[in-house]
């Protein structure tokens, strides 16, 4: 078990979101108000990747997505982004780097499986658009610890009208092959704890009013 406790890497403060992926987005919202005492708010959907989501706030410019299949969308081309099915436990599937600049974020990352750059749209509630450019979201390299970078442009950025649940204080990568992670970040300019692990996996440490909570 990795004990987390609060760290000052300046990397965190490039850590754009982290992904929670579930089964059912309703279930998943549950779970998260238990661990971290806020109710979620309602994000939207996504019709290019077949799911929806809800947000919390982990800081100015970060926060948790909490993401299912929506039984309501068709099936994209490509199957739907997160596919945890019924029965499965909810997780941190993988986390999102930001960059603005992002053709000059990727340029050294050859090699390690981003894709190429795309765009991504969701509507929120009250009808708003919002937009993105990314590298692609399905690709999820060496099991989700190595994030896909996106660019908000000019969309204000989610956090900023997410509920706040807490900060992001830590983030912790596992893997079997830990170098090839640290090396792969670091093509990235990013520097996080990486854990050699039978499975890969994602742990965070977010301080909230009550303490430090662990969401892996």
């Amino acid at each position: 078990m990795v004990e987390l406790a609060v760290s000052n890497n300046t990397s965190l403060s490039r850590v754009d979101h982290l992904v929670y992926a579930c089964a059912n987005l309703d279930a998943g919202i549950r779970e998260v108000r238990g661990l971290l005492g806020v109710q979620p708010a309602i994000g939207g959907r996504h019709a290019l990747y077949g799911t929806h989501n809800a947000l919390l706030s982990l800081g100015p410019a970060t926060y948790l997505e909490i993401v299912a299949r929506d039984p309501d969308l068709p099936s994209p081309q490509r199957g739907p982004w997160i596919d945890v099915v019924e029965g499965e436990s909810s997780r941190l599937q993988t986390w999102v780097l930001r960059a603005e600049e992002i053709e000059a974020a990727t340029a050294g990352a050859a090699g390690i499986g981003l894709g190429p750059i795309g765009e991504g749209s969701r509507e929120t509630p009250d009808g708003t658009t919002l937009s993105w450019r990314l590298t692609d979201p399905y690709a999820m390299p060496l099991g989700g610890t190595i994030p896909f970078v996106i660019s908000w442009g000019a969309t204000p950025h989610p956090a900023a009208s997410a509920p706040r649940a807490g900060e992001l204080r830590r983030l912790v990568l596992k893997h079997p092959e830990a170098r090839r992670v640290e090396t792969a970040l670091e093509k990235l300019g990013i520097v996080l704890e990486v854990v050699e692990a039978q499975s890969a996996a994602l742990i965070a440490a977010i301080e909230t009013p009550d303490g430090i909570v662990e969401l892996r």
